[in-house]
């Protein structure tokens, strides 16, 4: 049963490929961290990883690591800092605890690449976060709205969508 902890893995893709992992800034919702212990993102056992790459990370875990099933993709907003961060985790299928990479995207022009070609699982996850974040998934077959209707605007999801009102009820009357 594999055995990753999430310094190894900082590690580990640091050394196969440079420039992946990326340093983590605090953002403005956590606080600092205490004197002498590390950043509130790496108390989480995550690994940040540049948005461009995270193709050849994800690879890397399920080729090199076995880390070969995708089991989820979430959006956390950060209103505040004006990102959005992507989460994916990882299982091995043999056991053992699970791995997850970050993105880290502007709120503005949130692009990343797909992962659909290499983990057809992840199809609905991308869609979903298209739908009501607003993320685009570059590469991805068919990045259309999942839950919401074509006409429908904006990413309800979103911290700054309208939570009063709704100007979709009543139109026909």
């Amino acid at each position: 049963m594999p055995n990753v902890s999430a310094d190894d893995l900082r590690v580990r893709l640091g050394r196969a490929l440079p420039g992946v992992v990326q340093e983590v800034y605090p953002l403005k919702v956590a606080p600092p961290p205490a004197q002498g212990h590390a950043p509130a993102a790496f108390v989480t056992g995550d690994t940040l990883v540049d948005a461009a790459r995270v193709v050849d990370a994800a690879l890397y875990l399920r080729d090199v690591l076995g880390y070969a099933y995708l089991s989820d993709i979430c959006v956390v907003d950060y209103l505040t800092d004006g990102i959005f961060e992507v989460v994916y985790r990882f299982y091995n299928v043999e056991g053992g605890p699970s791995l997850a990479l970050k993105v880290r995207v502007p709120r503005e022009n949130p692009v990343v690449p797909s992962l659909t070609p290499d983990w057809p699982g992840a199809n609905f996850h991308e869609r979903e976060a298209f739908d009501l974040y607003g993320i685009t998934f570059v590469g991805h077959p068919y990045l259309h709205r999942i839950y919401m209707w074509d006409e429908f605007e904006g990413f309800p999801m979103r911290k700054d969508f309208p939570k009063q009102g709704d100007k979709y009820i009543g139109e026909d009357e």
